[in-house]
């Protein structure tokens, strides 16, 4: 049991690191053929399929003439549920 933490406990870690870089990387524009498209494209392929079954139940709330995405908030939350729950 204690290999298997050794191993999920910092990909646990390493996935809340993607998380936060696919937020930063939403907050600006990205311009098709850039490397910066290729990263933010990376990114959201990795955390794309936990956020989007958690958006579809919360979708983005209207905020005046934006949207606020609180799908990331929910998954810090799990994640760090399974990190105490776990021993992480």
């Amino acid at each position: 049991m204690s290999a298997l933490l050794a191993v999920l406990c910092p990909l646990i870690w390493i996935y809340v690191l993607l998380l936060f870089g696919t937020i930063i990387l939403s907050w600006f524009p990205v311009e098709p053929g850039s490397g910066l498209e290729r990263v933010h494209l990376a990114l959201r392929t990795v955390t794309e399929p936990v956020l989007g079954p958690v958006r579809r139940v919360l979708p983005p709330r209207r905020i005046g003439a934006g949207a606020v995405d609180l799908s990331p908030i929910v998954v810090f939350f799990g994640l760090r549920i399974v990190q105490v729950i776990i021993g992480c």
